[in-house]
């Protein structure tokens, strides 16, 4: 995000946050997105928060909006989501867990002909993120990676596209052990 200095990042990534919350169904997941969104409130003065606070409304990235209970509600204008989202994409990358949990995510998608260039990027994304293709459009990874597939999904609008599944045993696993230096 040019032109937005650390704190109003993350004060961007931490609305975004609040919107994965909403739509999280697994309290795993719920308490990990709140405790990173909680990390980045630390050691922000008010001063400086107030004043990114204030160049954000101007900008128009954020909407101040006066609750019926005369609290005063910050959230995220679909111009701040979308610079919020390009923001995240940059940085981008699947935490592997010190031990494997000894499951296969699978994605499979099928992008129609006429979105070629969404499913190019969306094929060149799971590359970059080290997934490794099955198939033309079925990509296998051994971490935990839905919350990094989530966004990756809804930013590029592929919904309805993408399907997403764990597999506890794939008939060529002894291969993707290998190419993911996975012990047996």
């Amino acid at each position: 995000m040019k032109g937005l200095g650390p704190i109003q990042k993350k004060i961007l990534l931490v609305l975004l946050g609040g919107v994965a919350l909403g739509f999280t169904q697994s309290p795993k997941q719920y308490f990990r997105i709140a405790g990173l969104m909680g990390k980045e409130w630390k050691n922000i003065s008010k001063s400086k928060l107030e004043r990114s606070i204030q160049s954000l409304y101007e900008s128009r990235l954020v909407d101040m909006r006066l609750q019926k209970n005369g609290v005063w509600k910050m959230v995220l204008t679909e111009k701040g989501r979308e610079k919020t989202l390009l923001y995240d994409l940059e940085t981008l990358e699947i935490q592997k867990s010190a031990k494997w949990d000894k499951k296969w995510r699978i994605v499979i998608f099928d992008i129609p002909e006429k979105r070629k260039k969404l499913r190019n990027a969306f094929r060149s994304w799971l590359k970059r993120l080290e997934f490794y293709r099955l198939q033309d459009s079925v990509f296998v990874y051994p971490y935990d990676c839905r919350n990094e597939l989530d966004f990756l999904v809804e930013f590029y609008g592929a919904r309805k596209y993408v399907r997403f599944m764990e597999a506890s045993h794939i008939d060529n696993e002894a291969h993707l052990k290998q190419i993911f230096s996975l012990g047996k």
